[in-house]
């Protein structure tokens, strides 16, 4: 099984592992896991907007996911056409592309998010 891993899950493993569930503690330490383009661009500008102060720069992030062999998926034209498709459940542009490409990938998302278990998605937490 392959994982992509919500923002907050990033962050969290990456920075504070307290906020983890065991079991997804256990799926970064051993499973195939992936971020979104979008999670950096999601914390890009979530930064600039004063909501939320990263431990360390974007690039800094980013390498430290190369680290830890966190692979990083973009956005595809076949992603955004299953946001067409999306309910309004969840009204996040961020989370929208991310449980579409979870669709199209056919990946489990790694999210505390209540509302991406709404979704015709594979979720853990």
């Amino acid at each position: 099984m392959k994982f992509l891993l919500d923002t907050h899950t990033l962050l969290w493993g990456l920075y504070d592992s307290s906020e983890l569930s065991s079991t997804v503690i256990q799926i970064l330490s051993s499973e195939s896991c992936y971020i979104s383009i979008a999670s950096l661009w999601e914390m890009a500008i979530k930064s600039s907007l004063g909501k939320i102060n990263l431990a360390q720069p974007i690039l800094a992030i980013y390498s430290k996911c190369k680290e830890y062999e966190i692979e990083l998926i973009p956005i595809k034209p076949e992603h955004c056409q299953i946001v067409t498709t999306l309910p309004f459940i969840h009204k996040d542009p961020f989370d929208r592309i991310i449980i579409a490409q979870a669709i199209t990938e056919n990946l489990t998302i790694l999210t505390k998010d209540s509302y991406i278990p709404m979704y015709k998605v594979k979720t853990i937490w």
